[in-house]
């Protein structure tokens, strides 16, 4: 099957239902909505079936991990094959025992897994414990093949480093797809808050206008409180699209919910890498010191 020039896309912003069951619920209805608005691929949020545990450190959290292929793997494998669309989504993935993931699964609009890919760049930050939770990944930045493209998927924390972006780009990528979960410590100045956002955004848009590509951000919304009593955190929703020039093609609101539409015309990297030729100019003969940690 060839893919699409151009490709209709969704991308699921919502805030957490409560449970595993009652966000799968919410999604399966989000995807119906976007399927039925015609988009043919739909990206969730990080870790879409419940809070974003990572605020604090317990272990009992553990209990909310599941294999791949699963039970979340196995609810999202009917939707794409019922409404014939592509679903990129994030789990806790259960490895083994001890041995836990950031993981993005992608099923294909047949049902079937068409792959995934486990989070490379782990945060440990106040609010941001994930290095408790999870293992680094270990499948490396290779983009996954479907019915609409290579989708270059990466993780949240990934979408701060230039080099997963440009790996996933060298590899064939057709766009960078990050499901997200981002927001604001409550008691931060709105400068602060500002200055935060405003960045992320324009991490996403130098990923597009360095690699030639479109660029997804689906991030979650809504305060979400912390469970040791901090103060939580505000998730600033304002999910994306740009193009490979990093213009805006859709860009979601702050504070709801809501299933946002794009129409990504995939012609469009071919036509500005050849005005922009970023990757016929790189010398790979002198970023040999990239593989360093400091140059001292």
């Amino acid at each position: 099957m060839s893919k699409p020039k151009v490709l209709p896309v969704a991308l699921v912003q919502e805030t957490n239902q409560g449970d595993a069951q009652a966000n799968l619920d919410t999604i399966a209805r989000r995807v119906a909505e976007a399927a039925g608005n015609g988009a043919k691929l739909v990206l969730l949020q990080e870790l879409h079936n419940g809070a974003y545990f990572c605020q604090h450190q317990c272990v009992d959290e553990f209990e909310t991990a599941e294999p791949i292929p699963g039970p979340t793997t196995e609810r999202l494998s009917a939707l794409a094959k019922q409404h014939g669309v592509v679903i990129v989504g994030s789990l806790f993935e259960r490895r083994g025992a001890g041995l836990y993931h950031n993981t993005a699964v992608v099923l294909d609009a047949d049902g079937s897994l068409a792959g995934k890919y486990r989070k490379m760049h782990i945060p440990d930050d106040p609010g941001f414990n994930e290095k408790f939770y999870f293992t680094p990944g270990d499948i490396g930045f290779h983009p996954i093949d479907t019915s609409v493209g290579r989708l270059g998927v990466m993780v949240c924390w990934d979408q701060w480093y230039p080099e997963g972006a440009r790996l996933m780009a060298l590899a064939g990528a057709d766009m960078l797809l990050y499901p997200t979960a981002i927001g604001w410590d409550p008691n931060d100045t709105q400068d602060e808050k500002d200055r935060q956002r405003n960045a992320w955004i324009l991490s996403h848009r130098g990923h597009a206008v360095a690699n030639g590509l479109p660029v997804l951000s689906c991030n979650r919304v809504g305060h979400e409180p912390s469970p040791i009593g901090r103060s939580g955190i505000d998730f600033w929703g304002s999910s994306h699209v740009v193009g490979p020039q990093g213009e805006f093609l859709a860009e979601a609101s702050t504070d709801r919910p809501e299933v946002l539409m794009a129409e990504v015309d995939l012609r469009r990297s071919e036509d500005v890498r050849r005005i922009w030729p970023f990757l016929r100019d790189r010398r790979i003969d002198a970023y040999g010191d990239l593989l360093k940690r400091y140059r001292d």
